[in-house]
């Protein structure tokens, strides 16, 4: 297995595109990385992306990779909910590190505001399992509910301690250039906004996105196309059931916890070191959940350690410094590449918004409610 670097990275502002289209987005955020790596040209593009079909455009890779100029390239799209950005990730990285390409974009792209809400609402739900879950009319917001729901009542924590992680988030993104909703609030903000699906509040989940990024993976033999090198030091995927019915535990993450442990495995790396990491908090309860299966904290002990302070900037780990899906957005198939470019920024000392010194870092992009799962391990 080769060793995989990360060249260049490009992103655009999430937010509400509706003056541009998919190749549009997607295109925007591949020249940057293109451009940040020297303009080498990819053998080969790799499109994570979850509902392009819903706004009736497939082929994505042949869509974009003929926008930007890749004719005779090598191209294909990954799904894999909305962990789809990590997924693709993983994708590239394999290409790269099994030899047969040196040079491979990775680009993650999605436009949920292409359609009306409740056509794109129906469609995030079907992460969900469409014959055991879906049928009874439950959103996605209604399924998170009821892992929080189990959650705060097991360990006895208070709504009070969970709605601070969205404080914390939003005093990140703030600062973000790149984030949907710069703009800090307060707890009392959290605790009166809207009961989306009971316990999960308007400020508990993130917002509906459109966005694009993209990262060059080039083979060790071309890491100098960037002054700053960036290594893919160890990535691992991992799957546990659509439905949460049948999981083995409410309150942890299967997917999580492998996909973590493999990760750090490869990279040669203890969880200890790692500085800072962009985790997965389409919800609070994800947040929650995947901060506790990864192994930074007891189960249980997420909310209470976050509303004491644990987890911002300069702490060890300090997590989403972006803002989270919470403040930046969650463009659902663009996800974990915008995790791997905030990070291999944080790494490098150039990320815009708030930053951190940092020689290791971690992502884990979730798909479903947690039924799909990648982590990648960042190393300066």
């Amino acid at each position: 297995m080769r060793k995989v670097y990360v060249a260049g990275v490009g992103m655009v502002k999430v937010g509400k595109h509706v003056d541009k289209s998919l190749r549009d987005l997607a295109g925007e955020a591949a020249l940057k990385a293109l451009e940040e790596a020297g303009n080498e040209t990819p053998e080969a593009i790799v499109v994570g992306n979850m509902l392009s079909s819903l706004v009736e455009q497939e082929n994505l890779a042949s869509l974009i990779g003929d926008h930007i100029g890749l004719r005779g390239a090598c191209g294909f799209k990954v799904e894999g909910a909305c962990g789809s950005g990590g997924a693709a990730l993983m994708t590239g990285y394999s290409l790269v590190a099994s030899g047969l390409f040196s040079k491979v974009l990775v680009v993650g792209v999605e436009k949920l505001f292409e359609r009306p809400s409740n056509d794109v609402i129906r469609g995030l739900a079907y992460a969900a399992d469409a014959d055991y879950e879906l049928i009874y009319g439950i959103t996605f917001s209604g399924l998170n509910a009821l892992l929080m729901r189990y959650y705060m009542n097991k360990y006895g924590v208070k709504y009070e301690e969970l709605a601070y992680w969205s404080v914390l988030m939003h005093k990140n993104g703030y600062k973000n250039p790149y984030a949907q909703l710069r703009n800090e609030i307060t707890l009392e903000d959290v605790l009166k906004s809207p009961v989306i699906a009971d316990p999960i509040r308007l400020y508990d989940s993130c917002p509906l996105s459109d966005g694009a990024s993209a990262a060059l993976l080039v083979s060790e033999d071309l890491r100098k196309a960037t002054d700053t090198p960036v290594s893919i030091a160890g990535v691992s995927n991992s799957i546990d059931s659509v439905d949460l019915s049948s999981r083995l535990e409410l309150d942890h993450l299967l997917a999580s916890r492998v996909s973590a442990e493999n990760a750090l495995r490869i990279a040669k790396v203890s969880l200890r070191e790692v500085d800072i990491a962009e985790i997965h908090d389409a919800y609070t309860i994800t947040a929650a959940l995947s901060i506790e299966s990864i192994g930074f904290v007891e189960k249980g002990k997420a909310p209470k350690a976050w509303s004491e302070g644990r987890f911002s900037p300069g702490d060890k780990p300090s997590l989403n410094l972006s803002g989270g899906l919470k403040s930046r957005g969650h463009p659902v198939g663009a996800t974990g590449v915008y995790q791997l470019a905030e990070v291999v920024m944080q790494l490098r000392g150039d990320f815009p918004g708030v930053s951190v010194p940092a020689e290791v870092g971690l992502t884990q992009n979730i798909g479903g409610a947690g039924s799909n799962i990648t982590t990648i391990i960042l190393r300066r």
